[in-house]
């Protein structure tokens, strides 16, 4: 029979920053509802220190929409889904919309196609 080890003296799990990343931008993904056509996917940094990570989420949207509120379901989900799956505090996410994608400038645009 194997002896008990206590919990501390059974090492350590470290998550990486890149995967706490991916995590991050697929959450953010998630909580869009859609990614504009011509757009890019959701894209996250993080800078990890113990058990605590700050998301830094770039991100490109449609226009017209609730850019606030977006901006806000993607903060919520983002801390919500590292909580959940990396087991680490995110007392931060920061949120930067990096282009606005106009469905009329892309209807016109279609438009003028010859």
């Amino acid at each position: 029979m194997a002896a008990q080890v206590a919990p501390g003296e059974r090492g350590a799990t470290r998550i990486a920053d890149r995967v706490v990343a991916k995590i991050a931008a697929r959450a953010a993904r998630e909580a869009l509802a859609a990614v504009p056509a011509d757009g890019a996917a959701p894209h996250a940094t993080v800078s990890v220190s113990h058990d605590t990570a700050r998301v830094r989420i770039s991100l490109e949207l449609d226009y017209p929409c609730d850019i606030g509120g977006q901006c806000g379901a993607v903060r919520r989900h983002v801390a919500q889904r590292v909580r959940a799956l990396a087991g680490m505090d995110v007392p931060e996410v920061a949120v930067q919309v990096e282009r606005l994608h106009s469905a009329l400038v892309r209807a016109a645009a279609q438009g003028r196609t010859r």
